[in-house]
């Protein structure tokens, strides 16, 4: 066996007619020919397939389990493989989640970036938020105080001061509750009820848990106020939670009568106080800034009314009616069936009609304005007494409203489980950008957050050439001022302190956005979404993502990846592909364009012709080789002894 070869051995799997090869490793070799001669089904259908499935067969039996059995291509043996990865063009995410930046993982790093060195700023106000002291923080609970005792009837306000210990997270949490226990700490609040820390509780694992250790209870009056020991108990207790919890102090104000400890969460109003932000105008404090602050996948940082996506679904007036149809004829589109029938929804429909003193014969284009609101988005709180016979023939009646055509399909879609009724549905739909994120994906405190004045989602806005250039000028200095200039032109500075903590990241943003540039990507943007993206874009990607690993020993293979690239980008990608051998890899590419099989260490030349004449390799060997070749077609035309004839213009 030659550990410097790939040999295979009776390949004869779809049309390869039990074919042998010897193809050398870590060089860059091209599989060239006709289509439908072969080349895939050795590629990918032979050498990858064996050698993911040598792969699954070297891990434990209880890991395979859930891989499941993988079939055994046609072919008597293969030696010399090594760990096989499949860049094909069959990869691209149809997941609305998932884009450009957390395909390639520039996103993740643009989140940590944020998180350590950007700069927060009030989401009403846009005012930068200042840290907040521990006085600061207990003038804030005295003024609360003050503000609870004038609005409510009572003498008392009832205040618990607690640290947040986890915050949605998690796991058991065994050890830190035997730990607060041994603390001092007699109760603590776990996911909004509080207990006894003593007491033995068993939290499910795979749950998210909120722990808050109870610092102190405090029954404050008007009188009390005025003392100097309350205030200065208050200040031990918030420096205590903020120690706890580094930094992060909440003042719950109790709302039942008594002092005791209500079990259901509706009983606290919370008010959240960080010792790192909070905005002392508008009186808002912002959690700890976190990489999942930034994630539109995550609850923390995802916009609240699109939950991340961007977009909304919404009815559409004009896809749910056809205004040259009436009513009682089809004319809305959804329920043709339910009011082309005798049923409760029809006479529903035709008792507004007749109350409101419209026909459902004449077409909906020539109904009133008003009218046709009432049929589409309902008639709100009026109540009309439909009329009719019930399943056993007997004549009834019942009071009801009357929702709308828009509302109802809008709430059958909010709650429907199945996917069906679903898809039925968003038949009538159309997308709009979110009003609150405007298609940023992000919550607005995360949008708040800059880095010389610009938020994350305008980053990921910016193609890949000029975000490049944009975190190259990141560098030590005073603020700059943009007024209105172009992002990418401007020279952004950051702090001493703060380009000591970038510069690990900066370095890893440069390095992959290189990556993306060398592929011919550098036209994308890190928020484009990846169902929108060409094969020949999502195969490039992770072709970049691969060259970022820095991998070596591993077996490329990939399907065409010059498919959509312009061929002035050519080069790169063939020097992307050298990169990869030069790091010690086997490439494999199956390919037609001419400067990629010219660059190539080696080329498999399969044919004569397609399928059943197929099947075959006519010719192996260098380009040189390759174009000395009788049987080649391939090398007919790249010696130039057989030429494509340029057609006529008609």
């Amino acid at each position: 066996m030659n550990k410097d070869n790939i040999t295979i051995k009776r390949a004869s799997e779809h049309n390869l007619k039990s074919i042998n090869a010897s193809i050398p490793k870590n060089k860059l070799v091209v599989f060239t020919g006709v289509s439908g001669s072969g080349k895939s089904s050795l590629a990918f259908d032979t050498i990858y397939a064996e050698g993911q499935r040598r792969y699954v067969e070297s891990l434990s039996s209880y890991a395979r389990q859930f891989l499941g059995v993988m079939k055994k291509p046609d072919v008597e043996s293969i030696t010399g493989l090594s760990p096989a990865i499949s860049i094909d063009q069959k990869t691209v995410s149809s997941n609305p989640r998932s884009t450009v930046g957390t395909t390639t993982e520039v996103y993740d790093y643009l989140r940590l970036l944020f998180a350590r060195v950007g700069h927060p700023h009030c989401p009403k106000c846009s005012r930068e938020i200042a840290k907040l002291s521990v006085d600061q923080i207990v003038e804030k609970v005295f003024y609360l105080a003050e503000q609870k005792l004038k609005e409510a009837s009572s003498k008392q306000v009832r205040l618990m001061i607690l640290s947040p210990v986890v915050r949605d997270k998690k796991g058991e949490f065994s050890k830190l509750l035997k730990n607060l226990s041994q603390k001092g700490f007699a109760k603590t609040r776990i996911d909004g009820k509080v207990f006894e820390t003593n007491t033995d509780l068993v939290l499910i694992k795979t749950n998210r848990h909120t722990i808050e250790a109870v610092i102190d209870r405090l029954s404050l009056s008007k009188k009390s106020l005025e003392k100097k020991e309350i205030k200065a108990r208050v200040a031990d207790s918030v420096e205590t939670a903020l120690k706890l919890s580094n930094g992060l102090v909440i003042v719950s104000q109790v709302l039942d009568a008594s002092f005791s400890f209500p079990q259901n969460p509706k009983k606290f109003t919370d008010h959240l106080f960080s010792q790192n932000f909070a905005c002392p105008q508008c009186n808002i404090s912002l959690p700890e800034i976190e990489p999942r602050s930034f994630s539109f996948n995550s609850p923390h940082g995802a916009c609240p009314t699109c939950n991340g996506l961007g977009t909304l679904l919404k009815i559409d007036e004009d896809l749910v009616i056809n205004p040259k149809l009436s009513i009682s004829e089809g004319g809305i589109l959804p329920f043709v069936r339910m009011l082309s029938t005798d049923s409760w929804y029809s006479r529903t429909v035709a008792t507004v009609a007749d109350k409101l003193g419209f026909s459902l014969k004449k077409p909906i284009k020539k109904l009133k304005p008003s009218h046709l609101k009432s049929i589409l988005y309902g008639t709100g709180g009026k109540v009309f007494t439909v009329y009719g016979k019930n399943r056993f023939g007997r004549q009834t009646s019942f009071d009801t409203t009357f929702e709308g055509v828009i509302p109802n399909l809008e709430r059958r879609h909010g709650e429907t489980k199945s996917d069906f009724m679903r898809v039925e549905i968003e038949k009538f739909m159309r997308k709009e950008v979110c009003p609150d994120c405007l298609g940023a994906k992000l919550r607005k405190e995360s949008l708040s957050i800059t880095i010389d004045g610009k938020s994350i989602a305008e980053f990921s806005s910016l193609p890949i050439d000029k975000l490049a250039k944009f975190i190259k000028k990141l560098k030590q200095g005073p603020s700059s001022e943009y007024s209105g200039m172009d992002l990418a032109e401007t020279t952004p500075v950051l702090s001493k302190k703060e380009s000591q903590i970038a510069k690990p990241i900066l370095r890893e943003l440069k390095t992959r956005l290189a990556f993306l540039k060398a592929v011919g990507l550098e036209y994308l943007t890190l928020s484009r979404a990846s169902s929108s993206l060409a094969g020949g874009e999502a195969q490039r990607i992770r072709l970049a993502s691969q060259i970022g690993s820095g991998l070596s020993g591993v077996l490329y293979v990939l399907d065409e990846p010059t498919i959509g690239l312009h061929a002035r980008d050519n080069a790169r990608l063939i020097k992307t592909l050298k990169s990869l051998r030069d790091l010690g890899n086997t490439v494999l590419v199956v390919e037609h364009d001419k400067n990629t099989i010219e660059s190539a260490d080696f080329i498999l030349d399969f044919g004569p012709l397609a399928g059943q004449a197929g099947g075959e390799i006519v010719a192996f060997g260098t380009p040189k080789q390759i174009t000395k070749s009788k049987n080649s077609l391939t090398g007919k035309y790249l010696s130039g002894r057989k030429k494509i004839k340029k057609s006529s213009p008609s």
